[in-house]
């Protein structure tokens, strides 16, 4: 009999802590806890306040999948048969397909618009590297303007990124380049910085920039690189983020964009 009410109270704690964690997931802000539907809702409203002709883009898209896949049912199938239904529910599922991918190069547009000039805002495009080949680290450097440096490693090599005015930058980044080589020993440092300068990347650029640099490390050498770097980082006291409107509340729109 103990034993069964203790089974009870097992049970009834069981349901309470799985009620409390779905209460905490359906208030929270982290994107990571919502449903895939709350994310394309989200990820639809934060684009439709910069980019109103989102809306069009995906109605057009719908409309034109469902044109086109009754039109094939209508052609291929044969006279009295129903073949223009599934022509139809075709049509609607490859039209809502499409128009997700709309919604993602959508989004990706508008919050680059969203950010693009802010202090910081060089995170936007580091935060979309895919993850399984880059690792990208925000802020490791900064001036009192609010220029400041974020780093990027990968089997591309590591990769110094500058964001801000060129002019003051330059010193800073220099400086950051010294620094890295006394423990990276032999691997080269690349520098970059952005804008819409000459021998500059644009913002909206800057992901596929990085992306596409030529293999210069393998695993075994990046993970050797992220270890240094590491310690590098231990023996720096730690920055203080610069003061203003570094772009922190990118992320949910641009974790949502992707989905995850």
């Amino acid at each position: 009999m103990a034993r069964s009410e203790r089974a009870k109270e097992l049970e009834a704690k069981q349901k309470a802590e799985a009620k409390a964690l779905r209460e905490k997931k359906r208030n929270s802000d982290n994107p990571r806890d919502w449903g895939t539907f709350r994310q394309i809702r989200e990820s639809f409203r934060l684009t439709s306040q910069v980019d109103p002709q989102l809306k069009w883009w995906i109605i057009v898209v719908i409309a034109a999948g469902v044109v086109i896949g009754l039109v094939l049912g209508l052609v291929l199938g044969s006279p009295g048969s129903f073949t223009w239904i599934w022509g139809l529910v075709l049509g609607l599922l490859s039209g809502v397909t499409a128009s997700l991918y709309i919604l993602t190069w959508r989004t990706k547009k508008a919050t680059y618009l969203r950010y693009k000039g802010q202090p910081g805002s060089g995170e936007v495009p580091l935060s979309m590297l895919n993850k399984k080949k880059w690792t990208s680290q925000p802020v490791i450097a900064f001036t009192k303007r609010q220029d400041v440096i974020h780093r990027v490693v990968g089997e591309g090599g590591l990769v110094l990124v500058g964001d801000g005015d060129p002019g003051r930058l330059k010193p800073l980044m220099a400086t950051e380049v010294r620094r890295h080589q006394q423990v990276l020993y032999g691997v080269d440092v690349q520098t970059v910085i952005m804008g819409d300068g000459p021998d500059q990347v644009p913002m909206e650029k800057l992901t596929k920039y990085i992306e596409k640099l030529p293999k210069a490390l393998d695993t075994v050498q990046v993970e050797e690189v992220k270890s240094r770097l590491k310690a590098l980082d231990s023996m720096k006291s730690a920055v203080p983020l610069p003061k203003g409107p570094l772009p922190t509340n990118a992320k949910g729109s641009r974790r949502a964009l992707r989905g995850r």
